[in-house]
């Protein structure tokens, strides 16, 4: 008999004796509760107990018999559920897609489902979800978590930063995510509110590093002579517009948010590696600030110009100490330390000319960086967020890159943003030193680099 019935019917025959204590179901009622029981005494009929004065007996059988028929059918069920289901048949597939946003379904594919599934499959379906492989996930939900926790939330760890990857990786708003996971849009803001800011502030100097240690300055500069035959090149800087919805503010000042596309945003600025991936990010401009007003407003530009950022390789190039340096487009001034094209329609000398395609074609691999960032977090593509998150919110979406380009992820095909057309950025009085050197540099590379190539 199933072991829960018989709890049942224990329960009951405490319920009886507690209703009316004078009578036995189980013996005759002049039994003494002294006496053991012997062979001789035998259960009391049913028609006797019916008879009985007390009501005890009647609820009793008729409570017993309803349990009964329940747990027979209970079993019957099991026992059909049972049979169906081979021994070694997988596991119940994932929930559909529109309940992916519940805490059982996200549990259900984190731990049950997942172990179904080979690696590739696993970490395809993820990404389709939250823009991450598996074990890039995990690694990101085990180095918030302890933050996450000491914040008391009271959400798993995992299931936020899943919400908050989805909604990074589709652009959806905070009202989509609340009205598939059946939370307060509210809730669904401040916690992306959480995630970003730690992603942007506890991840940051773990994954945006600038390349100062010697192994990591020799790779990169090696990395991008191969691509550009330019000795010393330690990374390309780029600006680029990141829309933001539904801005309200004063029409002065809306007019300093709207860019050279029309469209009103914040301005990102980021230098990237050979590998595309960031080693500074800075969001500090609204959308119609120009490049190179960004760049002296950054912290980078303060610690280059005030040499503060040592670089433990100088190379010489006729004559000149090379130190590591940047590369740019004509957007932002030519310093010692951030070499720009000689002419921006190709007007110069046949070595100015190849040392300006050079430069772009180093300068190409921050370009498709940010057009990487903008489609592996399409949030970027239409930032659904108020302004004093932006910022935060476009910092945590640079980690999430650089963790990608260092796991190796697929880099999927990129949108890029349109060339930029414009005048070459001045020079303030301030920089005069460092854009003298940096004119003398830029010739003696580009002679070097004319020799070099004209002799093979």
């Amino acid at each position: 008999m199933d072991e829960t019935f018989l709890l049942m019917l224990s329960n009951l025959l405490h319920l009886h004796n507690s209703i009316d204590p004078t009578a036995s179901l189980l013996s005759p009622s002049s039994s003494s509760s002294s006496s053991p029981p012997t062979s001789s005494h035998s259960p009391s009929s049913p028609s006797s107990l019916l008879s009985s004065s007390s009501p005890a007996p009647l609820l009793f059988f008729t409570l017993a018999s309803l349990l009964s028929f329940l747990a027979t059918s209970s079993s019957k069920k099991s026992s059909l559920l049972s049979k169906k289901r081979e021994p070694n048949s997988p596991p119940s597939p994932p929930p559909s897609s529109s309940s992916h946003f519940s805490v059982a379904a996200f549990r259900a594919l984190s731990t049950d489902h997942i172990w179904s599934m080979d690696a590739p499959t696993r970490d395809a379906e993820w990404r389709s979800l939250y823009g991450l492989s598996y074990p890039v996930f995990t690694t990101v939900v085990e180095k918030l978590k302890p933050f996450i926790t000491a914040s008391n939330l009271s959400l798993p760890s995992d299931y936020a930063v899943a919400m908050v990857l989805s909604r990074l990786c589709h652009g959806y708003s905070a009202k989509t995510i609340a009205s598939r996971s059946s939370l307060d849009p509210y809730i669904i803001s401040k916690i992306t509110n959480m995630v970003t800011r730690l992603l942007a502030t506890k991840l940051y100097p773990e994954f945006i590093k600038i390349p100062v240690s010697r192994r990591r300055l020799i790779e990169t500069t090696q990395g991008f002579e191969e691509l550009t035959s330019l000795p010393n090149i330690c990374g390309a800087i780029d600006g680029s517009p990141i829309k933001v919805r539904g801005l309200k503010l004063d029409r002065n000042l809306m007019s300093s948010y709207k860019c050279k596309y029309g469209y009103d945003s914040v301005l990102l600025q980021v230098v990237a590696d050979h590998r595309k991936i960031f080693w500074d990010v800075c969001v500090k401009a609204p959308g119609g600030a120009d490049d190179a007003t960004h760049f002296r407003d950054s912290l980078v530009y303060n610690r280059l110009t005030s040499g503060d950022i040592v670089w433990d390789k100088v190379i010489n190039v006729r004559g000149h100490h090379v130190r590591p340096y940047i590369i740019g487009d004509w957007c932002y001034p030519l310093l010692s330390f951030l070499m720009t094209p000689f002419s921006p329609d190709g007007a110069g000398t046949p070595a100015q000319n190849l040392f300006d395609g050079m430069l772009m074609k180093g300068r190409s691999v921050v370009v498709e960086a940010i057009g990487l960032l903008k489609t592996r977090w399409k949030i970027l593509q239409d930032l659904n967020m108020g302004l004093n998150h932006a910022p935060q919110t476009i910092v945590a979406c640079c980690v999430l890159h650089n963790l990608c380009q260092i796991a190796r992820e697929p880099e999927p095909e990129v949108q890029k943003d349109p060339d930029e057309i414009g005048a070459p950025a001045r020079v303030l009085e301030s920089e005069k030193q460092f854009y003298y050197f940096g004119e003398s540099l830029r010739q003696a590379l580009a002679d070097d680099l004319h020799q070099r190539l004209s002799t093979r």
